[in-house]
């Protein structure tokens, strides 16, 4: 086969002799060098291409392959054919028509196109040609093609890349059947984009789809897949991000459908951990929540686990790769969960170490990006980490504050800062921070953050409310703080304070702002105070535990060493060379 021709008149003839015969399409896969790789037989409605690999990732690249295939009833090129252009990116796709007497009517043929953001919205990223007597149709395919990958690199070096972690189509599915699912689907998706955007993915689109019912394999619909991925190409993104949890077979059966990478909420949530993680408890509990998540989809993974591996010496078949590789990860789940059983205790003789000291102690819990890291640093002056990202925090913070209030003068109280809260968080994740959320447990007063421009923020309290729940913490006092309340008008001020009375309203960037919630922490801890007035001083065996293990474990040296201030102690720092490098 020429390269400068789409088929001879030979292959052509083949395809349509062997066609009529068999009263099904035939076609043919063929290569650039002039090989024909592949014939295909199907049905009388449509092919079934083989599985040609992926592609390998360049520039502007195709497969170096045309597909040149028979239709029978003289149709033109079908939406399947037109999804198969895109998605395995081949040269081009021809059909030939045949006649009711099994003649060759025309040629209708179909390549790749590149897309640009200036070009028109909803153009499809392919060029249709024809339908075209047969031998009237002129086409260099080796000209066009060199043309073609020329233009696609130049536009995607052209194009300013954004995200780190490539390009992204966010699709959200629900049942028509689930109440206000409309709303609720926006609210997700708003979310959804915020999760991407911290973890350094490019959104480029985004797909709401609702059905009567969530189809098993693929959740959406297969004529809803397909447009999808005719749009992943025309915008050139390689990742799918469902907003749901995928089972292993959901998430294999669409990306070998769509030839993309598809990962679910809950794996967008563990890689933003990943990043984020600084600690050494927070590293082994995001790798221990990854290990649980991915030993189901082992199976999944390649067909090369399931091979079986040899040795001298063994009797029977062995184990099988995935074998071995489930039984390592099991190995490796067991170390992590031993080690953050170890952690656990260091942080509950810790915290044991802080209540030998009567000094009040405050949580900020609250939804992810509500603004309690802001909040903390303004009360503070402190300078933790506060980004417009979620989950900014993923270690607890602990700075000391004086409050005071009438009859009482100005006391010391230690205020923590703790991880945020996510609907739908996964439980591996949720189970493997357990012991962080439960630096909350010891605390004489919950500060709950809201951000109060939120439109969600109904649900955004309903979902801490159920964390807070299940962590037993439900006889704690609280205090629901409003944050952000500058970008509201007057009278959503008022309306905000009417559907929940008691609440606080502050600006966090305003240090001014807060001082009605530093007048209201001082109220709540008024019963903690007169107790701490009839205890005995601070024993002196005690205040020698806490500075021994200010200078044995520097890396949680700051909660410690508030409260030696709060003690009126004189702080003995550790030696440079062994405090961690954020100190």
């Amino acid at each position: 086969m020429p390269l400068s021709d789409i088929a001879t008149p030979e292959l052509v003839r083949s395809l349509v002799d062997a066609s009529v015969e068999t009263g099904r399409q035939i076609g043919a896969l063929v290569h650039r060098s002039g090989e024909v790789d592949y014939v295909i037989v199907g049905d009388a409605g449509r092919l079934m291409l083989p599985d040609i690999g992926r592609l390998r990732a360049a520039e502007g690249r195709f497969r170096g392959l045309r597909l040149i295939h028979t239709h029978l009833r003289g149709e033109p090129l079908t939406r399947d054919d037109l999804v198969d252009l895109v998605r395995l990116r081949l040269d081009l796709v021809c059909a030939i028509q045949l006649g009711a007497r099994g003649d060759v009517r025309s040629m209708h043929v179909a390549y790749n196109v590149p897309y640009s953001e200036g070009d028109e919205a909803g153009a499809p990223p392919y060029r249709e040609i024809g339908p075209v007597p047969f031998g009237q149709m002129h086409l260099d395919v080796g000209e066009l093609m060199t043309d073609l990958e020329a233009e696609f690199a130049r536009r995607s070096r052209a194009r300013e890349v954004r995200g780190k972690d490539g390009r992204a189509i966010l699709v959200h599915v629900a049942e028509k059947s689930e109440k206000a699912a409309a709303r609720r689907a926006e609210e997700s998706m708003r979310e959804l984009r915020e999760l991407a955007r911290t973890a350094g993915v490019e959104v480029v689109d985004s797909v709401v789809q609702l059905r009567d019912r969530i189809d098993a394999k693929t959740i959406l619909g297969k004529g809803k897949l397909d447009d999808v991925i005719i749009r992943a190409m025309q915008l050139d993104a390689d990742v799918l991000v469902f907003d749901r949890d995928l089972t292993p077979v959901q998430g294999t059966t669409i990306a070998k459908e769509s030839d993309l990478k598809v990962i679910d909420r809950s794996q967008l949530i563990l890689d933003i951990f990943a990043q984020r993680a600084e600690s050494k408890d927070g590293k082994l509990q995001v790798e221990l929540a990854q290990l649980k998540y991915n030993m189901p989809r082992l199976a999944q993974k390649d067909d090369s686990l399931s091979r079986l591996t040899g040795g001298i010496g063994g009797r029977g078949p062995g184990e099988t790769k995935l074998e071995i590789g489930r039984r390592r990860a099991k190995e490796r789940v067991a170390h992590l969960e031993a080690q953050l059983k170890k952690l656990a205790r260091q942080r509950e003789l810790r915290r044991h170490k802080r209540t030998r000291i009567p000094i009040p102690t405050i949580a900020i819990v609250g939804y992810t990006n509500a603004g309690k890291s802001t909040l903390l640093n303004t009360l503070t002056g402190a300078d933790v980490l506060a980004e417009d990202k979620l989950f900014a925090t993923l270690d607890t913070r602990s700075r000391h504050l004086r409050v005071g209030w009438a009859g009482y003068g100005d006391r010391e109280v230690v205020i923590t800062d703790t991880v945020g809260f996510i609907r739908n968080l996964p439980k591996d994740l949720f189970a493997a921070f357990r012991a962080t959320f439960e630096e909350a447990a010891d605390a004489d007063l919950i500060l709950h953050v809201v951000d109060a421009d939120d439109d969600a923020k109904d649900d955004h309290i309903a979902t801490t409310e159920t964390v807070l729940s299940e962590l037993a913490l439900d006889d704690i006092p609280r205090v629901v703080v409003f944050n952000k309340v500058e970008l509201l008008a007057p009278i959503e001020q008022k309306i905000l304070q009417r559907r929940y009375p008691g609440s606080v309203l502050v600006s966090a960037l305003d240090r001014e702002s807060t001082r009605p919630l530093v007048e209201r922490v001082a109220r709540e801890l008024a019963e903690r105070w007169d107790a701490s007035a009839r205890t005995p001083p601070v024993a002196e065996e005690s205040v020698r535990e806490l500075e021994e293990a200010v200078e044995e474990e520097p890396a949680h040296a700051s909660t410690l060493e508030d409260l030696l201030r709060a003690a009126g102690r004189r702080v003995k720092r550790a030696p440079a060379e062994t405090a961690s490098p954020r100190r």
